[in-house]
């Protein structure tokens, strides 16, 4: 039986015109799951408005994959956010198993490398906030995943998503280009 596959992103704040484009990625992918990392509809008042901001589309691109969608809170979403989307929106974070190793996602507001979350060596911790993509190990032995923003890139770095496939992380660009990989598991 072929491994899931799993397209992780974070930071969509609002863009219906970036929310559009990781649909597509995601059915381009073939994608099993979409895990997103938070910051959903909300641009948040420290950034700009993104590109095509129009949070009632981007409502109705991601509502019908609800029963793909496994997603975390961020520092841009409230209760008000969860009362338009079909899917879970409000846990701090969410667990995945993948052959026997967690993946831990949060957002990274509550947790990050300076606040740990409680995980082990070989753990896979997925976080967003900061916009910019970030492969890390971190002291005991776990890992720090960034996929970057799909529409608020910081530090140069593209619009982008992370993509777990037979068990490599291959960060792309909204188009598909892979510019960066990590094979973590074994």
């Amino acid at each position: 039986m072929p491994h899931p596959i799993y397209l992780i992103a974070s930071d969509i704040h609002g863009s219906a015109y970036y929310a559009d484009e990781l649909v597509e990625a995601f059915h381009r992918e073939k994608a099993d799951r979409l895990l997103l990392l938070g910051d959903i509809l909300y641009h948040g008042p420290r950034n700009a408005l993104p590109l095509g901001y129009d949070p009632k589309k981007v409502i109705a691109l991601l509502n019908p994959l609800k029963e793909q969608i496994v997603c975390c809170r961020g520092n841009c979403d409230a209760e008000v956010d969860q009362m338009v989307l079909d899917f879970p929106l409000m846990a701090d974070y969410e667990t995945v198993t993948v052959e026997d190793q967690l993946l831990f996602l949060t957002h990274g507001h509550l947790y990050d490398h300076q606040n740990p979350p409680p995980v082990r060596a070989g753990d896979i911790v997925l976080q967003g906030h900061t916009h910019v993509p970030l492969c890390e190990h971190q002291p005991g032995g776990w890992w720090l995943l960034n996929p970057g923003s799909v529409s608020i890139p910081k530090e140069n770095s593209p619009h982008s998503y992370l993509l777990l496939k037979d068990g490599t992380f291959y960060w792309k660009s909204l188009m598909g280009e892979t510019y960066h990989t990590a094979p973590l598991f074994g």
